[in-house]
């Protein structure tokens, strides 16, 4: 006999309450309907140029669990902020632009020998997993994604920080002429994403290398991104190419440009809203009702003890 038990993030039917449009999202995912990038064709486009695809689907985690129905690959791959290539969603098609083979990762700054790193030597050092994780944009909008790749921590055994190390920084690629978004002069590119030491060494940090049992498809941030999903989406940065081991807090691209709405901590709250809406609730997609948005993403059990004694920093914006 089966026995299930309640997770202790388990949401109640009754939580949920009527559809409320909320910047457009739901019509503009009915506008792209005709012009979805299917996940067929993401995958014949990664298997010509990724010697990882035989790794995959790599072994699920049974740790990480959902409270809630993957989000179907479709909606998830056609519904990106991906502001190198385009403000808008439906970026997939305008990413696949981006040239991941050669992709070489900077390890620098606190760490006993500075390396240059090719991202597939990287991938076979790593041990690799599948794990289920909730993701929850700023924009209120959430999904339910089954992420491939490996913990953060082992990258940091791997790089060899020094102890005087604080933060860990990541940086994007910088390239206008492949990303048409970077010459853009309203965001001090290429993106800025850290987190401190402490945060990057808790087993839910995560470097993500694929999505859906495949090989991470470019409009995620392939061929390497990272997953926090206690925090909102924009600290989950995409496509590094640097990893640096700093003493001193970096400044992210969205703290550089609103520092007053765009924080460094950003980690998901509900009673703590966002200068220009609320926080209290998120919109699955694929889905007409919303639900009640969880601290911490429904992962404090995990991560809170991170944050004691710090009530003086603003940690959830």
């Amino acid at each position: 006999m089966n026995v299930h038990f309640k997770k202790r993030w388990w949401l109640p039917e009754s939580a949920a309450t009527p559809e409320a449009d909320f910047m457009g999202r739901r019509a503009l995912i009915a506008g792209a309907a005709g012009a979805l990038l299917s996940p067929g064709a993401v995958l014949a486009q990664r298997a010509g140029d990724d010697p990882t695809v035989a790794a995959y689907p790599l072994p699920r985690k049974a740790k990480y669990t959902l409270d809630r129905e993957i989000t179907p690959e479709a909606l998830a791959s056609n519904y990106n902020n991906f502001y190198e290539f385009g403000t808008s969603k439906s970026v997939a098609r305008a990413a696949q632009q981006l040239k991941i083979r050669p992709w070489t990762v900077k390890i620098d700054g606190l760490v006993e020998k500075p390396m240059d790193v090719d991202f597939d030597t990287l991938f076979a050092a790593m041990p690799k997993e599948e794990r289920l994780y909730r993701f929850r944009c700023v924009e209120t909008w959430s999904m339910a994604v089954p992420w491939g790749g490996f913990p953060l921590k082992a990258l940091m055994a791997y790089a060899k920080p020094l102890s005087s190390a604080k933060y860990i920084r990541f940086e994007t690629f910088l390239d206008p002429s492949m990303a048409p978004g970077q010459k853009s002069r309203l965001y001090d590119w290429p993106y800025v994403e850290g987190v401190s030491m402490q945060e990057g060494a808790n087993d839910l940090a995560f470097m993500v290398t694929g999505v859906y049992g495949k090989p991470l498809a470019k409009q995620f941030g392939a061929p390497l991104r990272l997953a926090l999903p206690w925090k909102y989406g924009f600290k989950s940065i995409k496509s590094i190419r640097r990893i640096s081991f700093v003493d001193k807090r970096p400044v992210s691209l969205w703290e550089s440009l609103q520092p007053q709405e765009y924080g460094f901590w950003a980690n998901v709250n509900p009673d703590v809203p966002h200068p220009r809406w609320s926080q209290a609730q998120e919109e699955p997609l694929g889905s007409s009702q919303k639900v009640k948005t969880l601290l911490f993403n429904g992962y404090a059990e995990e991560v809170a003890g991170l944050y004691t004694g710090m009530s003086g920093e603003r940690l959830y914006t």
